[in-house]
C-alpha cells in the first residue's frame, strides 16, 4: 500500500483509500490475471465469512430454539442484498461520481461494465463481485441484534430497503469518490466505516425499537453451542483475510500486509479478552475467545492497509479494553437488548479503529503517511467527521426504514411465538431432532 498511496496522494491530493478511487486518470486496457484470480478467491473468502461463517458464530449464541431462525435471516438476507446489488446497489455506490452523493445510474443490472476497474489490474466485474459480498455481509451482521423475536418478512423487507438507503451511500461518499473522501479526507481501508459503523449503530437502533425479549435481562439466556460460536468465528477469522486483502485490489505486498495487520490485531484482540474475562468473572471463556478475535477484526478493518503490525496488536488489544465494558454498558448499564452485541463489538470497534487509524497511519509509527494536504490533526478531523456523519445517517435512516416497513409488515413476532421459538412458529421446522 505504501508505494500506491504515495503515487495516489500526488495525483489526486486527496485521502482516499486503496479501496475506493472510483475513477482515476489512468485506465488500463486489460486486467491482470494474478490480480484478478486474487480478487475472486477473495470475494469467495467473504461470501464464506456470512455463510457459513456468520450463520454458525450468531447461531450458537442462541437458545436452540432460535438456531434455525438465525440461519434461514441470514441466508435470506444475502440473497436479496445480492440481488438488488446487481439491479442498483452497484451503480449507486460506484456509478460514475456525479455531485458526490450517489453515483451515477450508468451501470443498473451490472450494464455497461468497463474492461477494468479505473487504473486498477482487474475486470470491473471482479471488482463488482467483490464489493457485492461487502454489500451482503453488512445487513447481515445486524440478525445479531434482533434475535428470538423479529418477525421473518420484517427481517427481509427492512434489510433490502436498508441496503439502498444506508449502505449504497455511504459506500459512495467514501468508496465511490463521494464527498467524505474527497472533501473532509475520511479513510476507512476495508469497511470500518462503510461496514461496522453503519451495521452497528443500526443494529442499536433496531434493537431499541424493537424491545426487549421475554425475559431480558433477569432470565439468563445462555448460548446453545459455543463450539459451533467457535467454529463460526474460525471461518470469519480466515474468510477475514479476503475481507482487508482483497481490499488491496492487488495479489502485492499490500495485501499481504493487510492481511498480516489483520492477524495480528486479532490474535491480540483475543489474548486481551481472555486475560479481562480472567480478571473480572474468574474464567477465560470459549464465547469470549471468539468475541474478542471478532472485535479485533473489525477494529483493524478501517486501518489494515495503512499501519505496521505493531500498530495492529496495539489495535487488538484497544479493542478489548473498549468494546469488553461496553457490552456491559449497553446491556446492564441501559438495559438495551442488543442481542448478540452487534453495536459493541462491530460497531463501536469500526468506529475506534476508524478514529485511531488517523495516528497509527503515521510515519514515524510505521504507517503509510498522509495524503499531501494533511497531517494527523487534519486527518483526526477526517476520521472523526466521517465516523459521526455516518452514524448520524445510520440512525436516522434505519430509524424511518423499519417503522415504513413495520406500516406493512409487524416488525415483531407475537409473545406465544416467540416463547416457542422461532424455529417452529416461523418456520415450522427444529434445528435439532433429538427422538
Amino acid at each position: 500500500m505504501r508505494k500506491f498511496l504515495a503515487t495516489a496522494a500526488m495525483a489526486a491530493t486527496s485521502a482516499i483509500p486503496a479501496l475506493a478511487q472510483a475513477q482515476t486518470a489512468t485506465t488500463l486496457d486489460s486486467a491482470d490475471s494474478g490480480d484478478t484470480a486474487w480478487l475472486l478467491a477473495a470475494s469467495a473468502l467473504v461470501l464464506m465469512m456470512a455463510a457459513p461463517g456468520l450463520t454458525l458464530f450468531y447461531g450458537g449464541l442462541v437458545r436452540a430454539k432460535g438456531f434455525l431462525a438465525v440461519m434461514v435471516q441470514t441466508g435470506a438476507i444475502i440473497a436479496v442484498a445480492s440481488l438488488l446489488w446487481i439491479a442498483a446497489g452497484y451503480t449507486l455506490a460506484f456509478g460514475e461520481v456525479t455531485n458526490g452523493w450517489i453515483g451515477a445510474g450508468n451501470a443498473w443490472m451490472l450494464l455497461n461494465l468497463g474492461n477494468v476497474r479505473g487504473s486498477y489490474g482487474v475486470p470491473e466485474s471482479a471488482f463488482a463481485l467483490f464489493q457485492m459480498c461487502f454489500a451482503l455481509i453488512t445487513p447481515a451482521l445486524m440478525v445479531g441484534a434482533w434475535v428470538d423475536r423479529a418477525r421473518f418478512g420484517w427481517v427481509v423487507a427492512f434489510s433490502a430497503l436498508w441496503s439502498l438507503i444506508v449502505y449504497a451511500p455511504v459506500a459512495h461518499w467514501i468508496w465511490g469518490g463521494g464527498w467524505l473522501a474527497t472533501k473532509l479526507g475520511t479513510l476507512d481501508f476495508a469497511g470500518g466505516i462503510v461496514v461496522h459503523t453503519t451495521a452497528g449503530v443500526s443494529a442499536l437502533v433496531v434493537a431499541m425499537l424493537l424491545g426487549k425479549r421475554n425475559g431480558f435481562p433477569k432470565s439468563l439466556m445462555l448460548p446453545h453451542s459455543p463450539a459451533l460460536t467457535l467454529a463460526g468465528a474460525a471461518l470469519l477469522w480466515v474468510g477475514w483475510f479476503g475481507f482487508n486483502g482483497g481490499s488491496a485490489l492487488a495479489a502485492n505486498d499490500d495485501a499481504a500486509s493487510a492481511i498480516i495487520n489483520t492477524h495480528a490485531a486479532a490474535s491480540a484482540a483475543a489474548l486481551a479478552w481472555l486475560l479481562i474475562e480472567k480478571l473480572t468473572v474468574g474464567k477465560p471463556t470459549s464465547v469470549g475467545f471468539a468475541t474478542g478475535a471478532i472485535a479485533g477484526l473489525a477494529t483493524v478493518t478501517p486501518a489494515a492497509g495503512f499501519i505496521a503490525p505493531g500498530a495492529a496488536m496495539l489495535l487488538g488489544v484497544a479493542a478489548a479494553a473498549v468494546c469488553y465494558p461496553m457490552i456491559l454498558l449497553v446491556k446492564h448499564k441501559l438495559h438495551i437488548d442488543d442481542s448478540l452485541d452487534v453495536f459493541a463489538v462491530h460497531g463501536v470497534g469500526g468506529m475506534l479503529g476508524s478514529i485511531l487509524l488517523a495516528v497509527f497511519i503515521s510515519p514515524a509509527l510505521g504507517g503509510t503517511g498522509y495524503a499531501d494536504g494533511m497531517g494527523m490533526a487534519r486527518q483526526i478531523v477526517g476520521q472523526v467527521g466521517g465516523v459521526g456523519i455516518v452514524a448520524i445517517w445510520s440512525a436516522f435512516a434505519t430509524t424511518i426504514a423499519a417503522l415504513m416497513v413495520s406500516m406493512v409488515i409487524p416488525m415483531r413476532v407475537t409473545e406465544d411465538e416467540e416463547r416457542d421459538g422461532l424455529d417452529l412458529t416461523s418456520h415450522g421446522e427444529r434445528a435439532w431432532e433429538m427422538d
